[in-house]
């Protein structure tokens, strides 16, 4: 019985998509309403005028203008959307 057993393949190479989370427009930059500014997990930042948040954290435009990104104290990051 000098046989070798049969090699198995690995278990652990498995691996998800990343999420394309991030900054999608940039300070400065020009939105129309609807354009997605971030993709996040929580609210790594949070919205100020003229953006809405959905219910996954996405920050989107609700009003034509330029991205405005401030910070409000050390830890806490808001966006904004001003009137152009």
């Amino acid at each position: 019985m000098a046989h070798k057993k049969g090699q198995g393949s690995t278990q652990n190479n498995r691996d998800s998509a990343g999420r394309r989370l991030g900054v999608k427009k940039f300070g400065g930059e020009k939105v129309i309403p609807g354009n997605i500014i971030i993709r996040q997990r929580g609210t790594k930042v949070h919205p100020g005028n003229g953006v809405g948040m959905g219910k996954d954290h996405t920050i989107f435009a609700m009003v034509e203008g330029v991205v405005k990104f401030e910070n409000r104290s050390r830890s806490q990051k808001r966006v904004s959307v001003v009137p152009a």
